[in-house]
C-alpha cells in the first residue's frame, strides 16, 4: 500500500493523534539520543518523528528521514523548516544513500511490515550504524488490529481484504532472528496495545477506519458495502458497543 494521495493525508493525521505521538515517546526513549549525533528515520512519511529526532541532536547533530513517497517527504520537509539539521532522502531502506557506520542510530515506525524483502533492509541498516549502535522498530501484529460492532460477516469481508495491504502481517514474531543473522544483540521488545471506543478527532481508530474503507475500495469492495461498514461501526459507538484493538510491539537492539 502507498501512503500518498488520500491514503497520506489519512496517515498523516494518525501520526499526529494520540497514538502517533504516544509511539514517537517510547522510541525517543529507547533511543536515548545524545547531542550531535546522527540518526535516520526509515519511512519518515509526514516528518512528525523527524521533527522529534532534530530537536533531541540538536544544531550539531543531523536527522535525516527516508521515504519512498515525494508527497510525504514535501511534508515532511515542510514540517522540519525551522530546523537546518534536519533533511530528507528520496530511496528505499535496502538502499540508503549514506556512507557505512555513519550513523548513531536509526529508527522505523510501521514500515518494515510493508518491504517485501525485510532481510535486505535490515543488513542495509547494519551496514549503515555505527557498532555498539541501536536499531529501534515498531511493528504491528497485524491479526490483532481489528474493529468491533459491525455485522461480523460485512466486517470480516472489510479486515480480510485489508490483509492484503502489507507483506508481513506478524513481522514482530520473526524479527529477533532477522535482526541476530544481521549481528544485533540484546533484543528486547515491548508491546504497546491499544483498546479504544471512541472515534474522535484525536483517536487512532478514525482513521484506521478510513485507511480501511480506501483499501477496501480499491480493492474493489463496494461502495455500499463500504458505507455500510462505516455506518454500522458508527452506530455500535452511539450505543456503547465499539472497540477497535491494535497490537503495535517496539522491537529494539544493539549492533554488535
Amino acid at each position: 500500500m502507498e501512503f500518498q494521495n488520500e491514503i497520506g493525508i489519512i496517515q498523516r493525521k494518525m501520526a499526529a493523534s494520540v497514538a502517533g505521538s504516544s509511539r514517537r515517546l517510547e522510541i525517543l526513549h529507547v533511543l536515548d539520543i545524545k547531542a550531535g549525533q546522527q540518526v535516520l528515520d526509515i519511512g519518515c512519511g509526514g516528518g512528525h518523528l523527524l521533527e522529534e529526532l532534530a530537536k533531541a541532536v540538536g544544531p550539531n547533530g543531523k536527522a535525516i528521514g527516508l521515504d519512498t513517497s515525494q508527497d510525504q517527504l514535501k511534508q515532511a520537509n515542510e514540517k522540519c523548516a525551522l530546523y537546518d539539521n534536519a533533511s530528507t532522502l528520496l530511496g528505499f531502506a535496502n538502499k540508503i544513500n549514506l556512507e557505512k557506520n555513519s550513523c548513531d542510530a536509526v529508527a522505523s515506525a510501521q514500515t518494515f511490515e510493508y518491504i517485501e524483502d525485510v532481510d535486505e533492509s535490515i543488513e542495509e541498516v547494519a551496514r549503515i550504524l555505527k557498532p555498539s549502535s541501536i536499531f529501534a522498530n515498531i511493528s504491528i501484529l497485524w491479526d490483532y488490529y481489528k474493529f468491533y460492532g459491525a455485522d461480523d460477516n460485512l466486517n470480516n469481508l472489510i479486515q480480510d481484504t485489508f490483509k492484503a495491504h502489507c507483506f508481513h502481517q506478524m513481522l514482530p514474531t520473526t524479527l529477533s532472528g532477522r535482526l541476530e543473522k544481521f549481528g544485533f544483540k540484546h533484543i528486547k521488545h515491548k508491546p504497546l496495545p491499544m483498546f479504544i471506543t471512541t472515534t474522535d478527532d484525536n483517536s487512532p481508530a478514525k482513521y484506521a477506519a478510513e485507511v480501511m474503507a480506501q483499501f477496501a475500495i480499491q480493492k474493489g469492495v463496494s461502495k455500499d458495502k463500504v458505507n455500510e461498514w462505516q455506518n454500522q461501526l458508527k452506530l455500535a459507538e452511539d450505543t456503547g458497543n465499539f472497540a477497535y484493538t491494535n497490537l503495535p510491539i517496539l522491537t529494539y537492539g544493539y549492533l554488535s
